[in-house]
């Protein structure tokens, strides 16, 4: 059973290390982590490529999480399946593959919301749609959605194992952001605005 564990959470963090944004950006033979806000993440990726690219790093991102959990799911049920989401979620945040300069979990976050519940992945998205588009800061409607994924989670009753990692999810996104919170708080975060071309975005922090 012990081993069952461990390959959750080795190939769960392994997964984590992914970095679609690195993939994406190398077909530019850039580095994203070199330009922008230095983050390898999707609003990053835009921002600096534009949405094509930021669509697709979500989208990496997401399934990255979502074989994770499945695979834990597989091997150990709902338990399984919320230690590789958090085993997942922590190795895109901090990929030792990467320098542990990875993303700030929102994208793999969204389908830990998606695997918990299907209502906690639509509270989590209206939520982030409408926080983001009221203030035009994507970072604020991240932190509403993370707050948003234990809260609906817990309204809803999903057992033990999927509220634990909700918790988590809203923990990792929410302590990613701390420097994004500094600054909505001091009035300097920026507006999101994607670049129109590849690469054409100047440097700004996200």
């Amino acid at each position: 059973m012990v081993w069952r564990y461990a390959v959750i959470v080795v190939a769960g963090y392994l997964l984590g290390n992914i970095s679609m944004g690195l993939i994406v950006s190398e077909r530019y033979h850039m580095d994203i982590r070199e330009h922008g806000s230095g983050n390898a993440g999707a609003t990053n990726m835009a921002r600096v490529f534009g949405m094509h690219a930021g669509l697709l790093t979500l989208a990496g991102d997401m399934l990255k999480a979502a074989a994770a959990m499945l695979l834990g799911f597989w091997l150990l049920g709902d338990t399984g399946m919320a230690l590789g989401g958090v085993a997942c979620l922590l190795g895109h945040c901090f990929p030792a593959l990467h320098g542990f300069k990875g993303g700030k979990g929102v994208s793999s976050g969204a389908m830990v919301a998606l695997m918990i519940d299907w209502r906690v992945f639509l509270c989590v998205v209206g939520v982030f749609l409408v926080g983001a588009f009221l203030t035009k800061k994507v970072s604020f409607g991240s932190i509403c959605g993370a707050l948003a994924i234990f809260i609906s989670a817990a309204a809803l009753g999903v057992s033990t194992p999927r509220l634990i990692l909700a918790a988590a999810g809203m923990l990792i996104v929410i302590a990613r952001h701390r420097d994004n919170i500094v600054r909505l708080i001091n009035g300097t975060e920026p507006d999101f605005k994607p670049a129109k071309r590849p690469g054409t975005k100047r440097k700004e922090e996200c």
